[in-house]
């Protein structure tokens, strides 16, 4: 059974950062695309930032370029979103996903299979 937990959400002043953590289970996260999404009240989910194919190409949203990065340990099989100078348009639950191998790797919501619980992340102005 796959699982992918999330952590490190919570309340941050603009300007702060945050460090979110998803730790994946059942499947090795070697080689399989890897998100991060977030989704605000009302709105659609939307992909911020991708690591893909082992970690050799990234992708990111215009909104959260230069400001988040996206990396992973595939001997933890873990993968992390720092988060800086977060802005209060970034207030939205936080969710991990991941595909099933030989995927094409790209933040499109179609490829991923696999998905977190979200945490939430809320920052104040």
């Amino acid at each position: 059974q796959v699982q992918l937990v999330e952590s490190g959400g919570g309340s941050v002043q603009a300007g702060g950062s945050l460090r979110l953590s998803c730790t994946v289970s059942g499947v090795t996260m070697s080689g399989n695309c890897m998100a991060w999404f977030r989704q605000a009240p009302g709105k659609e989910r939307e992909g911020v930032a991708g690591n893909y194919y082992s970690g050799s190409s990234t992708s990111y949203a215009d909104s959260v370029k230069g400001r988040f990065t996206i990396s992973r340990d595939n001997a933890k099989n873990t993968v992390y979103l720092q988060m800086n100078s977060l802005k209060s348009e970034d207030t939205a639950m936080y969710y991990c996903a991941a595909s099933t191998p030989g995927t094409w790797c790209d933040l499109n919501r179609v490829r991923y299979h696999h998905w977190g619980q979200g945490t939430q992340v809320t920052v104040s102005s």
